[in-house]
């Protein structure tokens, strides 16, 4: 019994890293992309994840 509060303590500290400073984490965009490339349907998906991620910072702060 008291050792499921040990584990949620410990998985809630191992999803934040609190030893990587922030400035080093990585935001998860790895691809390369080219523009050049890109079709309109690219163009609408960059748009839309853009737009995503200009809510998703608001919120943050």
């Amino acid at each position: 019994m008291g050792r499921s509060r040990g584990q949620r303590s410990r998985d809630k500290n191992k999803a934040s890293l609190p030893q990587v400073p922030k400035n080093m984490k990585s935001d998860g965009i790895d691809v390369e992309y080219s523009q050049e490339l890109a079709d309109h349907a690219d163009l609408e998906a960059q748009a839309r994840a853009n737009a995503a991620n200009q809510r998703t910072s608001k919120r943050k702060k």
